[in-house]
């Protein structure tokens, strides 16, 4: 490719990164993204766009995408329910924010629960 050319769509590899234009899977600048963070891990509770479910949204985690998945992982397992990562935030599917507070707590964060 030139230098003033860049890949805008294609169905042949899949989606690609923007900033190194190599596939995902292979893409290593985008696991090392962290999220800008002001010291302070906050938790809130959203039921947007989920019928009513309660949601616990964690933010503000200075951590890798691959750190911030096995932390996930961990607050999953010990408060027996699912979730994800997105966004360099963690969508816990449960409304046990006090558990979550002191579970991070413990790992060494300061936390606040935002929001009602």
């Amino acid at each position: 490719m030139s230098k003033n050319s860049r890949l805008v769509f294609s169905t042949d590899s899949g989606r690609h990164c923007p900033k190194c234009e190599q596939r995902l899977e292979s893409c290593s600048c985008s696991t090392d993204q962290v999220a800008p963070s002001d010291g302070i891990v906050r938790i809130s509770r959203d039921t947007k766009g989920r019928k009513g479910k309660g949601v616990s949204i964690i933010t503000g985690i200075p951590m890798n995408d691959t750190d911030l998945k096995k932390l996930a992982k961990q607050l999953k397992q010990l408060c027996g329910c699912g979730g994800s990562v997105k966004n360099q935030a963690i969508e816990m599917q449960t409304d046990q924010r006090e558990k979550l507070k002191t579970a991070l707590e413990k790992a060494g964060f300061k936390v606040k629960l935002a929001g009602g």
